[in-house]
């Protein structure tokens, strides 16, 4: 399973109306790299394999991460802060025993 807060949910409704993604989805990924070993993929997508595992969150906001990185990212909540210092989104990954300072890499 993977869950957004709902200020991650307001800001990804608002980029959506703001760049007319109407028919895309929220894609979350990991790729090798970063500081600690994998880095976190995020962005819009408007293709769905049927291999993606796709999350349809309240709202009409869904979430689709491929197969491969369910396995890095089950259980993970995506949040969004406006924090001066550090703001933007945050994975909140269970299953990261490391991460790099800023966030954005992990290990597991």
């Amino acid at each position: 399973m993977i869950t957004i807060t709902d200020a991650a949910k307001s800001e990804v409704k608002r980029m959506f109306e703001e760049h007319e993604l109407g028919d895309s989805v929220l894609r979350m990924g990991v790729r090798g790299g970063g500081c600690s070993g994998l880095s976190y993929t995020l962005g819009f997508d408007k293709e769905v394999s049927e291999f993606d595992n796709i999350f349809e969150i309240e709202d009409g906001v869904k979430v689709v991460v491929d197969m491969k990185s369910f396995l890095y990212l089950k259980g993970t909540e995506l949040d969004f802060t406006t924090d001066l210092i550090g703001g933007g989104f945050k994975f909140n990954n269970p299953n990261a025993r490391k991460s790099c300072g800023c966030g954005s890499s992990f290990q597991v």
